[in-house]
């Protein structure tokens, strides 16, 4: 018997045709839309902001902790038509930094020094935590000084302006280091 069965090719069968692909539509444009959109809105909305954000001091400051902290802060009295003024919380030493500059120095061998040393003021506390109609009195020590901490008081006041007497001490020796402590704040006429 014979074998009639024809020899099976040596590739596999052609697959059917694949319909053609309808083309890609571009969706650049949607995105260029859609990113102009939310650009505008965002300047718009930014406008609107600094708007209503002025300098009006009429208007109530927002409760709650703030950027530069809660403690320290000014609290705004809610209906400024009865209110003059805004209140101010107590300031206490940790509201301020100080460090002394030294504009004199005369030494005598192993005699020691005598330095005249004067206050330079840094306020670190709340934002707008400083009455500027009030005069705060700062007490600080100062020492680094032959017979003891000195003691003294400078005035604050119109928020920038501090008045101080120039302190003259003496140290043991020309290397001595001479170090400032806020002691105490106090508001005058509070």
């Amino acid at each position: 018997m014979s074998d009639t069965t024809p020899p099976s090719p040596g590739f596999p069968p052609p697959l059917p045709p694949v319909p053609p692909a309808a083309p890609k539509k571009s969706r650049t444009n949607a995105i260029i839309i859609g990113s102009a959109a939310t650009v505008i809105a965002a300047v718009v909305a930014t406008g609107i902001i600094v708007g209503q954000s002025g300098d009006d001091d009429t208007r109530p400051a927002a409760s709650g902790p703030s950027l530069y902290g809660s403690e320290g802060t000014a609290a705004a009295v809610t209906d400024p038509e009865t209110a003059t003024e805004t209140a101010y919380a107590a300031l206490t030493p940790a509201d301020f930094t100080m460090e002394l500059r030294t504009t004199k120095r005369q030494c005598f061998g192993s005699a020691g020094c005598n330095v005249t040393v004067e206050p330079t003021l840094s306020y670190v506390g709340a934002y707008k935590g400083i009455d500027p109609d009030a005069v705060y009195s700062i007490t600080y020590e100062i020492r680094g000084d032959q017979s003891g901490p000195v003691i003294e008081t400078a005035e604050l006041s119109d928020e920038t302006s501090l008045s101080y007497t120039p302190s003259l001490i003496s140290t043991a020796t020309a290397s001595k280091k001479v170090s400032v402590k806020i002691t105490d704040v106090v508001k005058q006429g509070a």
